[in-house]
């Protein structure tokens, strides 16, 4: 097919497409974005032998408002830089491009630096590696894609780039996922009041999920895992762990975050990762809504979770100078997102810095976690595993706050034999012995509390983990991956920060971030608080002592009907706020952050304790039989809690 293409821009890489396309196409020429675009104009190529941002933002406001479809094309630092192929009213456009080749990178803070100082210069005419062979090899490139959309042929720079070393000629074709926030291309609705229904989800495999991963994992890694474009940008194998951990990168604006997947092969590791990672990124900020009610508790009560029920800081806490928080004030307006409660079966307000767990400091009034946030391949299935890790968290620091003296599990009487395997393994190659306790509370999920033992003289003493889920078998297996994930690295922080643990057990308040917890309690001299679980001679408890059976379902939304059951007999309410943003919905995934005010949620850092006005600490045990009565305040475990 002949069309009218024209070719933006005044260098070598201009010129060399104009004169390939001529023969068979009609090909305009302009040294500048024009102001006006001929009609009948098929396709724009804006071709630059350097980098000048400012003639990009032009060229997407013409070429959009023209309904014109174009490629940019630029050379920056000894690289060429092809496409995305940009759509008018598509999602996807050379900002967004530049968003997540930014973010990619090593060196973002600089390169956005850069490119606000290239905005207001022009910079350069032509890049030091633009030779006239590379600027050729660009324009073969080029012109072979512009072939293709002319010809009706779907273009390979549809929704990607090429990324071109001009020093060696070697090319790269990168996804390039549409950024919903992009000023240019993006947008979110309003977030507004929305029912959750639980629709059938059929489980996959006899398992608690929806979708496999050997379906999903392929999608993963081509959509979301890339070095130069990917919203996860690095992988690490570690081959010391006694079974198979993959971590991955999570690059953030000002810092990197590594995410990690642990099961029993390498590539189902890469995609647990990956969607750890993926959860993480919802998790930071609303980015599939934009929040809109900003009022106060005091005006909105009707229709609002009261922040008190989620638990609070101690008065005490709030006093000190250095406390990053401010008390609640139900007068004081604050941003709120809108969730769904299961219990009142309708739509409520939260406020945004619970939903939302990066959103510390300032005016806050709390510290936040990612405590039940869970990704799926269904609404269901998120929803269904983000209860099970606040039951987790719940069960863990009830037990040491309560410091309840629970049952010692059989691991040998597991009818599972990989979980055997799994326990052989860990203990023949770590040195450690696996301890595990019965953790169930009253919701009656089966949890557990695990401790690895070292046996050798020398490294970390233990450390400790947890585990729910309604099988408690995979809350065992769970559990003993993140003891490996654990014990990887703890013997080196202990033997680089030794006295810096010494200080942590003389002055709790030295316990600052997540991996102090586990530093502090791998010293031998910290065993004597674990007291309440390790002293005694108790018997063991079998699993099918330990864990009655439960219904059997097909479909997980009865799984999760039943567990919403539960909670509701216990007259615990189960919020969920929907944290999807719109770079899973390609791939059908689901993001949710689930609240039960009244659990005891975790936090990292002992200033950052929040047991204020949640019960459940001195209750739970009296009702258990943990103790012969309700708990005072004052009879609470002092110590900051070991989970790792």
């Amino acid at each position: 097919m002949t069309g009218t293409v024209l070719v933006v821009g005044n260098g070598v890489w201009a010129d060399q497409v104009a004169g390939l396309l001529s023969p068979a196409h009609k090909v305009l020429r302009s040294a500048d974005v024009p102001a006006s675009v001929p009609r009948l104009l098929h396709l724009a190529l804006v071709l630059d032998d350097a980098w000048h941002p400012g003639r990009y933002r032009e060229a997407e406001q013409v070429f959009r408002a023209a309904g014109v479809p174009w490629i940019p094309g630029f050379i920056a630092f000894g690289e060429g830089v092809v496409g995305p192929l940009v759509r008018p009213g598509v999602p996807g456009c050379l900002r967004c491009a530049d968003t997540r080749r930014f973010m990619a990178g090593p060196d973002r803070p600089e390169m956005w630096l850069l490119e606000q100082q290239r905005m207001a210069q022009e910079g350069p005419q032509r890049d030091a590696w633009a030779s006239r062979t590379g600027l050729r090899y660009l324009a073969y490139l080029c012109v072979g894609e512009a072939e293709r959309l002319l010809g009706e042929t779907s273009s390979r720079l549809e929704g990607a780039l090429y990324l071109v070393n001009l020093r060696t000629l070697r090319n790269s074709r990168h996804i390039v996922v549409p950024d919903p926030l992009c000023p240019t291309c993006g947008g979110v609705p309003d977030d507004a009041p929305r029912p959750v229904s639980l629709a059938p989800t059929p489980k996959i495999n006899g398992g608690y999920r929806s979708r496999s991963l050997d379906e999903l994992g392929p999608c993963l890694v081509k959509d979301y895992l890339d070095g130069r474009t990917g919203l996860l940008n690095g992988r690490m194998d570690d081959l010391s762990s006694p079974f198979a951990t993959v971590a991955v990168n999570l690059p953030l604006p000002t810092a990197d975050e590594g995410t990690a997947g642990r099961t029993l092969t390498y590539q189902e590791s890469l995609y647990t990762a990956i969607l750890e990672g993926l959860e993480r990124h919802c998790g930071l900020f609303p980015r599939g809504v934009r929040p809109v009610v900003f009022d106060s508790y005091r005006n909105l009560g009707h229709q609002a979770l009261h922040p008190v029920r989620v638990g609070l800081h101690a008065p005490e806490q709030y006093a000190r100078d250095d406390f990053p928080f401010r008390p609640f004030d139900p007068d004081r307006a604050m941003s709120w997102v809108w969730g769904y409660s299961f219990l009142q079966q309708r739509p409520i307000l939260v406020p945004e810095r619970l939903a939302y767990y990066s959103l510390g400091g300032g005016d806050g009034f709390v510290y936040e976690t990612s405590n039940g946030c869970a990704i799926g391949g269904s609404l269901v299935e998120a929803i269904f595993h983000g209860i099970l890790e606040v039951v987790e968290r719940d069960a863990f620091l009830l037990t040491w706050y309560a410091q309840m003296p629970l049952p010692r599990l059989d691991l040998h009487s597991a009818s599972d034999p990989e979980l055997r395997l799994m326990v052989h393994r860990f203990e023949a190659l770590t040195g450690y012995d696996l301890l595990f306790f019965n953790a169930t509370m009253d919701s009656g999920i089966p949890s557990v509390w695990a401790i690895a033992k070292n046996r050798r003289r020398e490294g970390a003493n233990l450390t400790c983990a947890a585990g729910s889920h309604v099988d408690p078998v995979r809350a065992v297996k769970g559990a003993i991956h993140e003891l490996a994930g654990t014990i990887g690295t703890l013997d080196e922080r202990l033997k680089a920060r030794r006295e810096d643990a010494r200080r942590m057990l003389r002055d709790p308040f030295s316990v600052c971030c997540m991996e102090d917890h586990s530093l502090l309690y791998s010293l031998p001299e910290a065993e004597e608080r674990f007291a309440f679980l390790l002293a005694g001679d108790r018997p063991l408890q079998s699993f099918d002592e330990a864990f009655p059976p439960r219904a059997q379902h097909t479909d997980l939304a009865r799984d999760l009907e039943d567990l919403l059951e539960v909670f509701g007999r216990l007259g615990l309410e189960v919020i969920v706020v929907d944290q999807t943003a719109p770079e899973l919905q390609r791939n059908g995934l689901f993001c949710v952050k689930v609240l039960i005010p009244g659990m005891l949620p975790m936090t990292f850092g002992y200033h950052l304790t929040r047991l204020e006005g949640l019960h459940r600490v001195l209750n739970v045990p009296f009702h258990l039989g943990y103790s012969p009565r309700p708990l005072k305040v004052a009879e609470l475990n002092p110590h900051p809690h070991p989970f790792p």
